[in-house]
């Protein structure tokens, strides 16, 4: 045996112990919260415990910044009783709509705090300046905001070391909200790109939203309200619940809360991560991922199982990641790397990143956003990525849908923009269209990448695992960081 495989396979043996170490941890954890079911929750359903779904509720999903901030910024400018706003981080130059009618955060967050009670809740920014937005910029932020208006902005400091309040979301009278990945900063990147994704000399930027309507808003409103009582010690008026909407559908509100965070929820609640290992264990044809990161161990044992066996030939899982994630590349690449090794070869998994095109040039889009769809009848939307640091410990919040027809329509909307093709050439059988196109595209653009020539579509496939110490990062990571 060479010394290269011999390292090798001392790396895997003691990744293999590591992650197994970080799983009996986080398992641990969560019995001691009274959460451990949340691992072992059976195939499908609707997570556990409250808030449950909610029927009657519109959920119109938004993709891609262009679609979904001037949504946004037309529902805070039509505000008639309050505007509450939380998320990681905010840019006061940031401009939700462009060109003539061009709206920043600051000045329309500041024209609707003279008409309505306006609160911005945001991450207070780490206690070390180990990575952005450090604290001194999270006060310029609030200051900007702040002064000379009437807007509210508290900073949220009550994080697990080393994490963070990374959920998105707004709440327009009770009547409006908006779940999902897209921040209102500038900060790594513009998230204000078109679905076409130009190359715009800079990263592009693919994300996605929600838009709500009925009574699932009470929850996410009941839910700032609490964040905004512990951090600032104002009570809210309780919300009011909309009423169920003509034609709407079930939609479950769930979060990731860390214990011993706020004094509301001193066991924490995990029911994001009980969404995913419902809907990825129940799947039977198709599991379709977005996500900025892939390295969850637990999710991850579970799609190795499903490669490993599948419950048919036609089976197939699809995974749309950064090129290049600001952090988590090398642990992702790992996890992709054993999901190759369990497939096989049978050509049941690919991974896909994106990119911008010009002539010779091209730009990575960052893939922001946080969908997942399993079977087309199972759909979330939200700010949790796939690793632990969203499923155990920063503050999260999805969407989750069971309805065929939206999580479907979804599916074809996202294919049809990465494939660039019309939706109903890639509305056929999901295996068809992941053998047919999928595959072959990505893979011929990747070994054009290879060899210097110029990309003919924007759909690459990501290289194998790049190097051995891939296999070792991730749980070592979890160890140190996602405790």
């Amino acid at each position: 045996m060479r010394a290269t495989e011999a390292l090798s396979l001392v790396e895997r043996g003691l990744g293999g112990a590591v992650e197994h170490a970080v799983v009996a941890h986080h398992r641990r954890r969560l019995r001691h919260r009274g959460h451990e079911a949340t691992l072992d929750a059976p195939a499908g359903g609707w997570a556990s415990g409250d808030p449950p779904p909610r029927p009657g509720s519109t959920v119109d999903v938004l993709v891609d910044g262009a679609a979904a901030l001037p949504r946004l910024a037309d529902a805070i400018a039509a505000a008639e009783s309050h505007v509450h706003l939380a998320g990681w981080h905010f840019s006061p130059d940031f401009a939700l709509r462009r060109g003539d009618d061009t709206s920043v955060v600051r000045n329309l967050l500041a024209e609707t705090a003279e008409r309505v009670p306006t609160r911005v809740l945001a991450w207070a920014g780490p206690p070390l300046p180990l990575f952005r937005p450090s604290r001194s910029v999270v006060r310029q932020m609030r200051d900007a905001l702040t002064s000379g208006t009437r807007v509210q902005c508290a900073l949220d400091s009550r994080e697990r070391p080393m994490h963070c309040h990374h959920e998105k979301i707004a709440v327009i009278d009770d009547r409006t909200a908006f779940v999902g990945g897209i921040d209102l900063t500038s900060l790594a990147g513009d998230r204000l790109d078109v679905s076409s994704h130009p190359a715009r000399a800079t990263v592009g930027w693919h994300d996605a939203s929600v838009m709500l309507r009925g009574p699932a808003i009470g929850d996410v409103a009941e839910h700032f309200a609490m964040r905004w009582r512990e951090v600032t010690g104002e009570r809210l008026a309780a919300p009011e619940t909309p009423a169920p909407e003509e034609d709407g559908i079930e939609a479950q509100i769930v979060r990731t809360i860390p214990e011993h965070v706020y004094d509301a929820v001193p066991e924490g609640d995990f029911r994001i991560l009980e969404s995913y290992v419902r809907a990825l264990r129940g799947a039977q044809h198709l599991i379709y991922l977005e996500s900025q990161f892939l390295w969850s161990p637990e999710l991850a044992r579970i799609l190795i199982n499903k490669l490993r066996d599948p419950p048919s030939d036609r089976f197939r899982l699809v995974v749309l990641l950064p090129a290049k994630p600001n952090n988590g590349n090398d642990d992702t690449r790992g996890v992709l790397g054993e999901l190759i090794e369990a497939d096989g070869d049978a050509g049941r998994f690919l991974a896909c990143t994106l990119y911008a095109r010009h002539g010779r040039l091209a730009d990575p889009v960052y893939v922001h956003a946080k969908i997942g769809i399993v079977d087309d009848r199972w759909l979330t939307v939200g700010s949790a990525n796939l690793n632990d640091h969203s499923l155990f410990n920063d503050t999260e919040m999805n969407v989750v849908v069971h309805d065929a027809a939206l999580a479907r329509q979804t599916r074809l909307r996202l294919w049809a923009e990465h494939l660039e093709r019309p939706v109903d050439e890639v509305a056929g059988e999901a295996a068809d269209v992941v053998d047919s196109l999928w595959r072959p595209i990505a893979g011929e653009q990747l070994e054009r990448r290879r060899h210097g020539a110029p990309l003919e579509h924007r759909l690459v496939r990501l290289p194998h695992v790049s190097r051995r110490t891939d296999r070792l990062r991730g749980p070592v990571n979890g160890l140190l960081v996602d405790g």
